[in-house]
């Protein structure tokens, strides 16, 4: 599997980074309210919302990128997140996906990326 090439937190943390300079190039056009802008941005980026992603392109994925995601929302969580464990694991698993399609596939990435902005969370 490609993803052995990488490790799976690996992808997540890349993912994480990447999400939220795409959130964040999107939001820089909606406001020059730096206020507004931090909301704008912060309600993009966390793990719910990113679990709201994650249900969006489910049904978009391959085998492999389905297993990516299972594997990653097996990942042990850090203590701090256990309350929002359901959340935080389904997050994990959309920022591998992420950082996967950017280290291996930015084609796919953005095409996914217009799938997002055609959601109600980004209107």
């Amino acid at each position: 599997m490609a993803e052995e090439l990488f490790n799976l937190r690996n992808y997540a943390h890349v993912g994480d980074a990447v999400w939220e300079l795409f959130v964040r190039d999107y939001t820089v056009f909606k406001t020059s309210n730096a206020k507004l802008l931090h909301k704008l941005t912060t309600d993009r980026v966390n793990a719910s919302f990113q679990k709201n992603m994650l249900e969006i392109i489910t049904p978009q994925l391959t085998e492999e990128e389905s297993e990516i995601a299972r594997r990653a929302r097996n990942l042990p969580i850090p203590v701090g997140r256990r309350k929002i464990q359901s959340d935080y694991r389904q997050a994990t698993a959309f920022e591998t996906l992420i950082g996967y399609w950017y280290m291996h596939d930015k084609h796919r990435l953005n095409n996914f990326y217009a799938m997002f902005k055609e959601t109600e969370f980004f209107s």
